[in-house]
């Protein structure tokens, strides 16, 4: 049995959670932590179908399996980019083929000391209760974690 609803009954949970953190390097460090695939699978989709286009108006895809009968899809569209600064895309969520979610991040980039303040905004609609916003914030959580431990790991580069 799944543990998703199954009924015919429709929500939309509209949603919004900032995450800032601050990481040990310059701007231009973490922003290429963003715009380049290389760089941005090691730490966001590792181990899964990606392609990146970092541009206005470029897209992004991720497929992930997860299990034999489950698998998530990303569909990300660019629509501003300031180089160091900041990133605005939209992207949807998909569990095989139902459409979870439908989102607009901002992710803003500050010179802070000797590092870099990253402030994340994600406005979502999660739907029909096969999201949450508990769910997406905690998994943005571990990225941005798991992005600081490759910042640091590279600081020797």
């Amino acid at each position: 049995m799944s543990e998703y609803p199954t009924t015919s009954e429709r929500s939309a949970e509209v949603a919004t959670f900032t995450i800032e953190r601050t990481y040990p390097v310059v701007p231009q460090r973490v922003f290429a932590a963003w715009a380049a695939a290389e760089a941005k699978t090691s730490w966001f989709a590792r181990g899964a179908d990606y392609s990146l286009d970092f541009a206005v108006g470029g897209s992004e895809h991720l497929t992930a399996k997860v299990s034999e009968t489950e698998q998530y899809t990303y569909d990300a569209r660019y629509y501003d980019i300031v180089e160091d600064e900041r990133i605005v895309y939209a992207y949807e969520m998909h569990r095989n083929e139902t459409r979870i979610s439908v989102s607009l991040t901002t992710v803003e980039f500050e010179a802070s000391g000797e590092g870099t303040s990253l402030r994340y905004v994600e406005q979502g609609v999660f739907l029909d209760g096969q999201d949450t916003l508990a769910a997406r914030e905690h998994g943005t959580r571990e990225l941005l974690a798991t992005l600081g431990e490759r910042l640091q790991g590279a600081e020797g580069d």
